[in-house]
């Protein structure tokens, strides 16, 4: 049997042209294609009441925190920078107790882009609101081309479990204004831009964490080193 994947779903703030639904549900499919490629069985789960977190706890073995708005910063204690992007408090809060289940019961998590900063921020992490607030950023992190193409270099600790599964020095894609500022302690930077925004972290004390600020979903079917991340979480997640 695959392991099944979850992807808490983002939210169509737009009416759909379908039936006219506002609020609808939905996952990115090239998240979905790169799970069903490694063997995993995509499961969507949509934002509800973040009570019913531990009801879906059982119905998983891993867990995908895919890209989308800005957290709300209430959640790391600040209130909103003037740059500060389209937030959706009701995802925000379902995710972060999916977090605290998924860790609780020892899933296999990945995190990708906003999902990386959720992540951080569920664990206690913080984000910069915006990468103008990051003193050392010198680098175009939002690029303007095609999202399926790389922009910039990353560099990655060789005692990281990233370094097996992408190298070195791998190019990848970018597409955020937010960061990484304070780390959680449960997890540590194993990836960093050149201008030391961090790109990757895992978890400290087992494998259970891993998670990338650029969205190997976009790159997976030209790039063997995004693919390898979806291979690494079915493989986490059948242990």
């Amino acid at each position: 049997m695959r392991p099944r994947i979850a992807i808490p779903a983002d939210t169509l703030n737009e009416a759909t042209n379908i039936i006219n639904e506002r609020n609808a549900a939905f996952a990115p499919r090239p998240m979905i294609e790169a799970i069903v490629k490694s063997g995993g069985l995509p499961v969507i789960l949509p934002s509800v009441d973040p009570a019913l977190a531990v009801e879906y706890r059982d119905l998983f073995d891993g867990v995908i925190f895919a890209g989308g708005a800005d957290v709300d910063p209430a959640f790391f204690n600040e209130e909103p920078h003037e740059a500060l992007g389209l937030t959706y408090r009701k995802r925000d809060l379902f995710e972060i107790a999916l977090v605290k289940e998924a860790v609780h019961a020892n899933k296999a998590i990945m995190g990708i882009c906003r999902g990386m900063q959720l992540i951080n921020i569920a664990l206690g992490g913080s984000v910069y609101q915006d990468l103008s607030e990051d003193p050392l950023k010198t680098l175009k992190h939002d690029q303007e081309a095609p999202g399926n193409l790389p922009s910039h270099h990353i560099n990655v600790k060789k005692d990281s479990r990233i370094f097996q599964l992408v190298g070195k020095r791998p190019y990848v894609n970018s597409r955020h204004h937010q960061a990484l500022h304070k780390i959680a302690p449960v997890l540590r930077v194993t990836a960093t831009a050149d201008d030391q925004v961090p790109e990757a972290v895992e978890s400290i004390n087992n494998d259970r964490i891993l998670a990338v600020q650029w969205h190997p979903e976009n790159m997976f079917k030209h790039y063997e080193y995004s693919q390898s991340l979806f291979r690494d979480l079915i493989k986490r997640a059948a242990e």
